[in-house]
């Protein structure tokens, strides 16, 4: 007699993994963890920059994963995504899951001016368009983006990642403080406080009338003569980072962490970092850094890998098990 696990995979087929060109370290850490091969495929780009992916075996009535993270070059990656779908959905796959540790253009995510896009709800739509049937992503920028798909996903949260690495960190800190360098980011700042025990400070920013210097920080709390986690979900060219630090130091802070989930690190953004007095530099692998920017770092940067969590997240999802159980959710 069948058990239910036994049913679900006569549902859905066996896990196949498919990593596109943007992370394929990650892919292949799931592949490990999942101890599984990545599937063949080919990703051709012709001298037209049009794309062309063929897959080197069947797929049909299997449980598919595309792995693939949308950072820069951000239109040739959901470029790949879209297509390695829809290549799987015409080939008959039983069930297709979009893999997206960091999916592009979750700031655009509400219309705040007149005439402009609400392009992350574009982007959703363009996913299930493909064919996908399930989405898997980290630490979206902002939590109605969930409701712009129309299939069921799984959001994970960086935070799961980090905390054991902060929480290993927090006996060494001299009376801590989480800061967040905006209050976008205080009720996700207030999960990073409660977990090392400890108080939460804010950077506020404040707009002025001064056209050469538009907007004006203000620190609520206290972080005078006490270490400080610098907590935020990504740094893009690290502008509000910079200035985070640099008013910290003003009100007496001590060494400085930097935490965050999403490197983008786009424009000079690593060499801007790297210059600042951080004692460390703590993040993930939903984008790859390169060596170049590695090396910027030094040892003071600490890549903690998502791979193994989202292994266990496929197969749990392909089994039919709990992903929430994961985190006594």
């Amino acid at each position: 007699m069948p058990t239910p696990h036994m049913q679900h995979d006569l549902l859905y087929g066996n896990i196949k993994l498919f990593a596109g060109t943007a992370s394929p370290d990650l892919s292949q850490e799931i592949a490990d963890y999942l101890g599984k091969s990545l599937c063949g495929r080919d990703i051709i780009e012709f001298p037209n920059e049009n794309l062309f992916v063929r897959l080197h075996n069947s797929v049909r009535g299997q449980d598919c994963y595309v792995i693939q993270t949308t950072s820069s070059p951000v239109h040739q990656n959901l470029m790949e995504l879209l297509i390695l779908i829809q290549t799987l959905k015409l080939d008959s796959a039983g069930r297709i899951t979009a893999v997206v540790p960091y999916l592009c253009y979750g700031r655009s995510d509400k219309k705040d001016k007149p005439r402009v896009p609400i392009t992350a709800r574009l982007v959703a739509d363009m996913i299930v368009a493909a064919g996908a049937d399930r989405y898997m992503t980290y630490d979206l920028h902002a939590g109605q983006i969930q409701g712009f798909f129309s299939i069921p996903g799984d959001v994970l949260r960086g935070f799961q990642i980090l905390k054991t690495h902060l929480l290993n960190l927090a006996p060494s800190l001299y009376n801590p403080v989480v800061v967040t360098a905006d209050l976008g980011f205080a009720k996700k700042g207030r999960t990073y406080a409660d977990l090392i025990h400890t108080g939460l400070a804010f950077i506020e920013k404040k707009r002025t009338t001064d056209i050469k210097n538009p907007h004006s920080l203000n620190i609520i709390g206290d972080v005078r003569d006490r270490d400080i986690l610098l907590v935020d979900d990504e740094v893009n060219t690290g502008g509000s980072m910079v200035h985070a630090v640099e008013i910290l130091l003003e009100h007496g802070a001590r060494d400085i962490y930097m935490v965050f989930v999403h490197p983008v690190l786009s424009c000079n953004a690593a060499e801007r970092l790297a210059e600042l007095q951080v004692k460390q530099f703590i993040t993930t692998n939903t984008i790859p850094i390169s060596q170049e920017k590695r090396a910027l770092f030094g040892d003071r940067l600490t890549v903690l890998s998502i791979g193994p969590m989202l292994g266990e997240v496929i197969k749990r999802a392909n089994q039919g098990r709990s992903v929430g159980a994961m985190f006594n959710e």
